[in-house]
């Protein structure tokens, strides 16, 4: 996994990928200022139909408060961008990220961490898919007739979404995404990509191999319509980030607290919800092939 970001790093440095991110202003979040202090907020990247994630993380929010013993509150945000200027702005203490969106938000806030990743996580993947009228078929090697198709990416501040399929783009087809497709488009979320090619709306996209899962299993896929044409390399991905000062307001030991509960999810509708075999400890160490390939593609100061 390491050697494959490793790649990732100099190669980034060689193509110059740019990458755009959303601007803070654009991206409102519907939370409220005047949260109760004594409330342990979290959030979510929202990377899935917004139902889901509400039935995911108030199924969390009622796990953490009945372990650690104070209120916690779950807030949907609307953005990728939304998610990381929650945990800037100390609206939320806690936070689902991805890997683009944790190294982002932890860069942001000096002494947070990464403490948990799902066990898949250490080693995330992303589908490459297409519609069944580009008459593309899976393959080993990166799929370079989707050149000239009609491709979605998922959130412009998407690990998987976004910079993962755009490095592998600009890798093996040597040109931005804009030169390699008849046209380009952002779908918001993964759900919301498999939703646009299997209808045909477009050609080709990328999406998180987790929610591809997830999908499938509640028979939202038509297999016949839209399938797998490329897997990439492996990287890491999605990780729970706190805020470093959450101990001088719950009491000292507190985040270490959180980090256990996490840890020790145990409950298999909670788990499969994610979906992830189990949680294990992680640390913004594990996060810096990311953050080399963000800060190379100018991502990140």
């Amino acid at each position: 996994m390491i050697k494959h970001l490793s790649n990732i790093y100099y190669l980034a440095q060689k193509i110059g990928v740019l990458f755009l991110f959303s601007a803070w202003v654009a991206m409102s979040i519907p939370l409220s200022t005047g949260k109760a202090s004594d409330d342990f907020v979290f959030t979510a990247i929202p990377d899935e139909d917004e139902s889901r994630l509400r039935e995911r993380f108030n199924k969390v929010a009622s796990y953490l408060e009945s372990k650690l013993g104070v209120a916690v509150t779950y807030i949907p945000v609307k953005s990728y961008a939304a998610a990381v200027a929650a945990f800037r702005n100390d609206q939320v203490q806690l936070a689902w990220f991805g890997g683009l969106s944790g190294v982002r938000a932890r860069n942001l806030v000096p002494g947070s961490e990464a403490i948990a990743q799902g066990f898949e996580d250490q080693a995330f993947f992303n589908y490459f898919i297409a519609h069944s009228s580009t008459g593309l078929t899976r393959s080993n090697e990166f799929p370079k007739k989707i050149a000239g198709k009609i491709f979605t990416f998922g959130s412009k501040g998407s690990t998987s979404g976004r910079l993962i399929p755009e490095f592998h783009i600009r890798k093996n087809l040597k040109k931005a995404p804009n030169d390699v497709f008849q046209k380009v488009g952002f779908s918001g979320n993964h759900t919301r990509t498999i939703q646009l090619v299997q209808s045909g709306a477009y050609q080709v996209g990328a999406v998180n191999s987790k929610v591809w899962e997830n999908e499938m299993k509640a028979g939202k896929i038509d297999t016949s319509k839209v399938s797998i044409i490329w897997k990439t390399p492996t990287y890491p991905n999605y990780q729970w980030s706190i805020r470093g000062d959450v101990d001088k307001r719950w009491g000292a030991g507190f985040k270490n607290r959180v980090k256990e509960v996490l840890l020790n999810i145990k409950d298999p509708d909670l788990l499969a919800s994610f979906p992830r075999k189990s949680f294990v400890p992680a640390s913004n160490s594990d996060y810096q092939p990311i953050l080399d390939v963000a800060k190379a593609i100018k991502l990140i100061d």
